[in-house]
C-alpha cells in the first residue's frame, strides 16, 4: 500500500475559507449566474489562482472560471478538473459556521447553533470515520462541502504539483462553474475553450465513490383546466382543476417513488402542485437509468391522462414532457481508462472502489454529451443539502491522493 501524501492543512484551510462565502443558487432567477453572491467566490478563486501563478486564467461574463497548469511531460492528454461554486437552495446557505471535530470518537455530535444532534444512530456512515477529523455545520445552515470540497481538493493538488515539479503530469485545465445545483452548470460551458480531452468532476460523496452512470431525466407537467364559478351557484357549472389533479395522482398506476426506490431503480416523483382552480399543474420528475425505462414512465402518465380524457373530454388536461439529461455511461464507455486508472490508484492506496450509479444528475452527464467525457470522483462529503451535512478531512486527503495518482498515470498514456 502506498503511503498517503498529507495535504490536510491546505485542504482544511481552503474548505473553511470557501464554505463561509455565501453562494446559494436560485432556480427562479433568469440571470447567469442565478445569484450575484456566486461572483464573490468566483472572483476570490480567480485572485487565488493568479497568486498561485496559474496560466490562461479567464472569468467570463457568465461566471465560468478557467485556468491551466502547464504540462511538464510531452504528448500527454489534457485533463480537466471541475467543481461548482454554488450551494443548494434546499436549505440555508448563508452565515455558515463550521464545527471541527478532531479525532471523532463515535459519539453524538451536537450542532451548537441549533441544538440538533448528528448521530451515528441516524447516520450509520459515521461509524466508519472513527479517529477522523470531521467538519460539520452548526445546525443553522448547510455546510457547502458540496462542492467547495471539490474546489479545495483541486487547488491543493495543483499547489502540490507546483511544489514538486519532478512529479509528471500533462496539462491540467481547471474549471469552476456556477449553478450546478439548479441543473444549469453546463448550459454556458464552452467545451472548445476549455480545451480538455476528458475531465473529472470532484463532486462525489463518501470514500471510494467513482461514478460514470447517472439517471436519464425528464420533467413532466400535467395541466388540468377547470371552470371557476361562485361556489354558491356552482352546481353543474364549476369544474375544479384541483380535484382533477388529485384524481390523476390517485389513479396513476402503481410505480416507484424516491421513497420506495434504490440502486438502479427509477421513479416518478411528484415534486410540486401549483396553479388555480382553472389551471392546476402537477410537476413530476421522471428518472431511470435506461432510456426505455424513462419512456415507460412517461407512458404511464400518458395512459392515465388519456383515461381521464375519455371521461371528461380531450381538453380537460394536457401533458408536456421536457428531456433534461441522459446517462453519461453512453459516452464515458469509450474512455475506459477514465474508470480503470482511478480504480487502480484506489487499490494501491488501500481504498475499495465503489462504482455506484448517481441517483441524480451531474454536470459531468451533460458535459459528456457535449463532447467532454466526465466521470465523477469522491470528495468525502455526506448528507448534502441540509444541516446534517459533514465531511471527513481524512477522506478529503484520500481523494486528493487518488487525484494525484490519476493525474500521474494519465500523463503516461498518449
Amino acid at each position: 500500500m502506498k503511503e498517503l501524501i498529507n495535504l490536510n492543512t491546505p485542504l482544511l484551510e481552503r474548505l473553511l475559507r470557501y464554505v463561509k462565502v455565501f453562494t446559494t443558487s436560485d432556480a427562479s432567477s433568469n440571470t447567469v449566474p442565478s445569484t450575484p453572491q456566486q461572483w464573490d467566490l468566483l472572483r476570490s478563486l480567480e485572485s487565488e489562482m493568479q497568486k498561485m501563478g496559474l496560466q490562461e486564467i479567464s472569468l467570463d461574463e457568465k461566471g465560468y472560471l478557467f485556468a491551466s497548469l502547464p504540462a511538464n511531460v510531452e504528448n500527454a492528454s489534457v485533463l480537466g478538473l471541475l467543481a461548482h461554486v454554488d450551494t443548494a437552495p434546499d436549505f440555508n446557505g448563508e452565515n455558515v459556521r463550521p464545527q471541527i471535530i478532531e479525532h471523532y470518537d463515535g459519539q453524538d455530535i451536537v450542532l451548537k447553533g441549533s441544538g440538533d444532534v448528528l448521530s451515528p444512530a441516524q447516520f450509520p456512515n459515521l461509524t466508519a470515520l472513527l479517529g477522523h477529523t470531521l467538519v460539520t455545520t452548526d445546525g443553522t445552515s448547510l455546510l457547502g462541502a458540496d462542492d467547495k470540497s471539490g474546489i479545495a481538493i483541486i487547488l491543493s493538488v495543483v499547489e502540490y504539483l507546483q511544489a514538486h515539479p519532478d512529479i509528471p503530469h500533462g496539462k491540467l485545465r481547471l474549471g469552476f462553474t456556477p449553478d450546478e445545483e439548479i441543473g444549469r452548470g453546463p448550459k454556458h460551458f464552452d467545451v472548445a475553450k476549455f480545451g480538455a480531452d476528458f475531465a473529472y468532476t470532484l463532486d462525489g460523496g463518501s470514500v471510494g465513490e467513482l461514478q460514470f452512470e447517472n439517471f436519464n431525466a425528464a420533467e413532466a407537467t400535467v395541466t388540468f383546466f377547470g371552470r371557476s364559478v361562485h361556489p354558491g351557484s356552482a352546481k353543474d357549472k364549476m369544474i375544479n382543476g384541483w380535484e382533477r389533479a388529485c384524481e390523476f395522482q390517485a389513479t396513476l398506476p402503481a410505480h416507484l417513488t424516491p421513497a420506495t426506490s434504490e440502486g438502479k431503480e427509477g421513479f416518478i416523483f411528484l415534486r410540486k402542485i401549483d396553479g388555480t382552480l382553472e389551471h392546476c399543474q402537477l410537476h413530476y420528475a421522471l428518472r431511470d437509468f435506461e432510456r426505455a425505462g424513462l419512456d415507460e414512465k412517461e407512458n404511464q402518465l400518458r395512459k392515465t391522462l388519456h383515461a381521464m380524457q375519455q371521461r371528461y373530454g380531450e381538453k380537460c388536461g394536457q401533458l408536456d414532457v421536457v428531456q433534461h439529461y441522459a446517462n453519461m455511461r453512453e459516452k464515458v464507455a469509450d474512455y475506459p481508462q477514465l474508470i480503470d486508472i482511478p480504480k487502480q490508484i484506489m487499490h494501491q492506496l488501500g481504498i475499495t472502489p465503489r462504482l455506484e450509479p448517481i441517483r441524480g444528475g451531474t454536470d459531468g452527464a451533460q458535459l459528456s454529451f457535449m463532447g467532454l467525457p466526465t466521470p465523477n470522483l469522491f470528495t468525502g462529503g455526506e448528507n448534502f443539502h441540509g444541516k446534517f451535512e459533514f465531511i471527513s478531512l481524512d477522506v478529503m486527503n484520500q481523494a486528493a491522493n487518488v487525484l494525484v495518482g490519476t493525474i500521474v498515470a494519465l500523463s503516461k498514456r498518449e
